[in-house]
C-alpha cells in the first residue's frame, strides 16, 4: 500500500479525504497544486509530507525549464511555498532542506531538473527503508498475543510505504507474533477510523475502533499491554509532539503502569529545539471540529478551537524507536547520542 507515486513527471497523490469509501488518485503537476493537497491533508504524516514536498520541488523546477526560467528561483520560490503548508512536521523542513542543497549545485537546465528528481526519489527510497528498520527494532518490545493502543495513522498511509507505528505492529505480525489493536478514531479527521482501520483490514490484522475517550477505561480493564504512537517532531531533550490527544494517552498509560512507545525516524529529530515548548504547534481551522463529513454538528454561532497537536514530555515515553536502535531513558542523553551520530 502506497500514498504516493511518481510517473512521467507528475506526482501521484492518494486523496486520503476520500478513504476508506473511494480510492481516488490526484495528479499534482504543479507546486501549488502539491501544496493544497499537504494542507487539505489528502496527503498527511510527516514522513509522507516531506517526500510530497520534495516532488513538488522537482514540479517547480521542470515549470521553469519549460518557462525558461532559472531553476535556482523557481526552487526558492517552491520550497518558501511549501514550507507554508504545515507548521509541525519537521520532515517537511527536512526534506526541503535536502531539495535546496541540491539545488545549490545542480545548476541549470533539464540535467539540474534530472539531479532533483532523483533526489526527491531518495528521498522516498530511503524512508521506505527506513520504515523496515524502526519495524524490526520496534517488534522486538511487542510481546505475543499483545493488546496493543495506536493513536491517528502510522502506517503505509503516512508514509512512502509500510509505516512507523504502525509498521512496528505489522513487523510483529510478520514475525508470527498474534496482536489485537484498539483504533483510536482520532478526532476531528478520524484518521483512526477511516485510515489506520482501513490499513489493518488489508493487512489482515485484527483491530477494534475506539472513540478517544474509550482509551483510558480500556486501560483501566487491563485490556491494554502498551500503547505506540508516531511523532511529527521530536525535540532534542526526547518530547514529542504528535496528533492532539497523544499527550493525553501518555499521561493514563504512565498512570495504569502501561509501556508507551514513540516510532518516529531521525529525519522526525529537531535538534535545534532544546525541548517540546518550542515546538510550533498547528492550529487549524475551527470549521474541521464544528462539522463532520461536511455536516455542521454544532449549534450556529458555535466557535471551537482546533489545535491539530500536542506535546508529550519525554518523562512520560518508555522508548523512542528509531531505525537505529531503541531509544530508552534519560531520554535527553539517549537523545544527544543519537544526534551525535550515536545509536
Amino acid at each position: 500500500m502506497r500514498a504516493l507515486g511518481w510517473n512521467d513527471g507528475e506526482l501521484l497523490i492518494l486523496d486520503q479525504t476520500r478513504l476508506p469509501l473511494e480510492e481516488r488518485w490526484v495528479h499534482c503537476r504543479t507546486v501549488e497544486e502539491v501544496a493544497e493537497a499537504i494542507e487539505a491533508m489528502r496527503v498527511r504524516g510527516a514522513p509522507a509530507i516531506g517526500v510530497a514536498a520534495a516532488f513538488g520541488v522537482v514540479l517547480g523546477a521542470q515549470k521553469a525549464v519549460e518557462q525558461g526560467r532559472r531553476i535556482s528561483a523557481a526552487v526558492r520560490e517552491a520550497v518558501a511555498r511549501l514550507a507554508a503548508t504545515r507548521p509541525t512536521a519537521v520532515n517537511l523542513f527536512w526534506a526541503l532542506s535536502r531539495m535546496e542543497k541540491v539545488a545549490e549545485v545542480a545548476g541549470e537546465g533539464r540535467e539540474a531538473v534530472a539531479r532533483l528528481e532523483r533526489e526527491a526519489e531518495a528521498v522516498m527510497r530511503e524512508d521506505e527503508r527506513v520504515n523496515r528498520r524502526i519495524g524490526r527494532w520496534g517488534a522486538e518490545l511487542i510481546p505475543q498475543r499483545a493488546r496493543i493502543l495506536t493513536h491517528c495513522n502510522t502506517g503505509a498511509l503516512a508514509t512512502a510505504a509500510y509505516g512507523t507505528a504502525l509498521g512496528v505492529i505489522r513487523a510483529a505480525r510478520e514475525e508470527g507474533k498474534e496482536v489485537q489493536v484498539w483504533v483510536d478514531e482520532t478526532r476531528p479527521f478520524f484518521q483512526g477510523a477511516r485510515l489506520t482501520a482501513y490499513e489493518l483490514v488489508q493487512e489482515g490484522i485484527e483491530g477494534t475502533i475506539i472513540t478517544d475517550s474509550t482509551a483510558a477505561a480500556l486501560m483501566a480493564k487491563g485490556w491494554v499491554d502498551l500503547v505506540i504512537v508516531g511523532a511529527d517532531r521530536v525535540a532534542a531533550n526526547g518530547d514529542v509532539a504528535n496528533k492532539i490527544g497523544t499527550y493525553g494517552l501518555a499521561i493514563a498509560a504512565r498512570y495504569h503502569g502501561i509501556p508507551f512507545y514513540v516510532a518516529a525516524p531521525t529525519s522526525t529529530f529537531d535538534g535545534s529545539l532544546a525541548d517540546g515548548r518550542a515546538i510550533p504547534i498547528e492550529e487549524r481551522n475551527p470549521d474541521e471540529v464544528l462539522q463532520v463529513a461536511g455536516v455542521r454538528m454544532a449549534p450556529p454561532g458555535a466557535s471551537a478551537l482546533h489545535l491539530a497537536f500536542d506535546v508529550t514530555p519525554h518523562s512520560l515515553i518508555d522508548a523512542l524507536i528509531t531505525e537505529k536502535g531503541v531509544l530508552r531513558p534519560p531520554l535527553p542523553d539517549a537523545v544527544q547520542g543519537l544526534l551525535r551520530g550515536g545509536t
